[in-house]
C-alpha cells in the first residue's frame, strides 16, 4: 500500500490557502508565509527532503490549476515534471489538462484515490488542495502530515482540518525541529 502524506505550509490556527501569495482566497491575508516572517533557508528544508520520498502527487482540482502552469516550467520545481500526477475532481475535462507537465490523470472520487493507495509504488504527496485534504482525512485515507507552521494567526482562509464530527484520531509524532523565526516542522504518522 502507498503512503499518502499532505504536506503544507499552515497558520498555527490552521489555515492553509494562499500562502505564497496569488488570490486572497476572500480574505485579507493572501500570501502570509513571506509577509512578515524572516525568510530562513533550514526552515524550508523539509521541502527538499520531501523530494526524495516523493513518487507521484496528487492536488484537488483548484489547486492543480494554479500549480500545473508555473511549477511546469519552474526550475525550483523541475524534478516533479516526470512524476505521475493525479488530480481528484468530478468537474475538470480531461482536455484541461496542462500539456508539458508529465503524465497526469483525473481522478473522480475517493474511491479513485483509495484504489490508486491500494496500488504498487511510493508515496503520493498531496500540496495545497484543502479540501481535498479535508475529504480524504476523514475517509481514514492519508498517512502523514508534513506540516511548516507558521508563527501566524488569521483568523480567516480553509483550514486543514474538518469539522467534522467523527471519531478521535490519534497522531504519532514523527519528527519535530522549531526554527529561530518561529517556524516549526512538524511531521505526524495517523494512526
Amino acid at each position: 500500500m502507498r503512503e499518502l502524506v499532505y504536506t503544507g505550509f499552515v497558520s498555527l490556527d490552521g489555515v492553509v490557502d494562499s500562502p505564497g501569495g496569488g488570490p486572497s482566497e476572500e480574505h485579507r491575508s493572501g500570501g502570509w508565509v513571506f509577509k512578515d516572517v524572516e525568510f530562513l533557508p533550514e526552515a524550508f528544508s523539509l521541502k527538499g527532503e520531501e523530494l526524495a520520498d516523493t513518487t507521484a502527487l496528487l492536488f484537488g482540482r483548484r489547486s492543480y490549476e494554479v500549480f500545473a502552469p508555473v511549477w511546469r516550467d519552474s526550475d525550483d520545481h523541475a524534478v516533479y515534471k516526470e512524476l505521475p500526477k493525479y488530480v481528484v475532481s468530478t468537474t475538470l475535462p480531461d482536455d484541461a489538462l496542462v500539456e508539458g507537465w508529465g503524465p497526469t490523470a483525473i481522478l473522480r472520487s475517493t474511491d479513485d484515490v483509495a484504489e490508486l493507495k491500494n496500488s504498487e509504488g511510493g508515496a503520493i504527496f498531496i500540496h495545497g488542495s484543502a479540501e481535498l485534504a479535508r475529504r480524504l482525512s476523514d475517509a481514514g485515507l492519508i498517512d502523514r502530515y508534513n506540516l511548516l507552521v507558521f508563527p501566524v494567526l488569521l483568523g480567516a482562509g480553509k483550514s486543514l482540518f474538518s469539522t467534522k464530527d467523527k471519531e478521535k484520531q490519534m497522531l504519532s509524532l514523527r519528527a519535530s525541529t522549531a526554527y529561530p523565526n518561529g517556524v516549526v516542522k512538524l511531521i505526524y504518522d495517523v494512526g
